[in-house]
């Protein structure tokens, strides 16, 4: 994008990054809201493309400032330096907004097909919120916010995600799990795996979708082993009358980081 093309931190623009971050092929399995469904704008013939990135890098950097600076103290939020900070931090969403739609080009020129962008959503970022009539901020740290339409709940890489609408909540603080969430810690996955499985044999999930993922230790942390099943979060939520499901959207290709150990 023309505004990022001089940006500090423009060379990590495009790229997936490691974790829990990825890029997927998927395709529609089945609906279950239909009148949803058809005012979202998807298809069920189409395979869709999600991707999951931030900022690469660039938001922590602001955080470490900022924790050298002044701590893990508050800021007065009419302070010249709260004014700064969230100048930064609205630079930091863009940026992940760039990146994300500059790994989706990227991939579909690759796969010479054409896409549009339908769904946009960050969950690591602050806002202003009232809450029981007193106004603040709401800081989110991997949640998804419940106020900006459909959503998309990843699962695991051999898991479904799902497609859901947000019932807007006050007691949930507006906000969503935006994913399946960890079931074991990281460290302790290759020690479970490694045994069973080789990480070839990891690139082929239960559900037939193919893994590209050239970290071999990366491969055993993010194992669908390593994570909690879906369904279980999406029935909880849906329980909770925080969220009507929409569409199960089934893995095809899972394109994870290439090994490179950048920013």
């Amino acid at each position: 994008p023309a505004a990022m093309q001089h940006h500090s931190w423009r060379s990590a623009l495009g790229s997936i990054g490691g974790g829990n971050h990825f890029a997927e092929l998927q395709q529609v399995d089945r609906i279950v809201d239909a009148d949803s469904f058809a005012l979202s704008g998807l298809q069920k013939t189409q395979l869709l493309l999600l991707v999951h990135s931030g900022s690469r890098g660039l938001g922590q950097a602001i955080l470490r400032r900022h924790v050298e600076a002044f701590s893990h103290n508050g800021l007065p939020e009419d302070s010249d330096d709260a004014r700064r900070y969230l100048a930064e931090h609205d630079d930091a969403l863009a940026f992940a907004r760039s990146n994300r739609a500059l790994i989706a080009c990227r991939i579909l020129q690759q796969l010479r097909a054409e896409g549009e962008p339908r769904l946009d959503v960050a969950h690591n970022f602050v806002e202003p919120c009232t809450v029981a009539g007193e106004a603040g901020w709401l800081h989110r740290k991997g949640a998804t916010p419940d106020g900006q339409g459909l959503v998309i709940i990843p699962g695991s890489r051999g898991d479904y995600s799902w497609l859901v609408k947000p019932v807007v909540s006050e007691e949930s603080l507006f906000s969503l799990a935006h994913g399946a969430g960890r079931k074991w810690m990281r460290t302790e996955c290759k020690d479970r795996l490694s045994a069973k499985f080789t990480p070839r044999q990891l690139c082929r999930t239960g559900m037939g979708s193919r893994v590209i993922c050239r970290d071999r230790q990366l491969i055993y942390e993010e194992a669908p082993q390593a994570y909690k099943s879906i369904d279980s979060v999406v029935d909880c939520l849906a329980d909770a009358g925080l969220i009507t499901p929409v569409a199960c959207l089934r893995p095809v290709l899972t394109l994870k980081t290439s090994g490179e150990k950048s920013a």
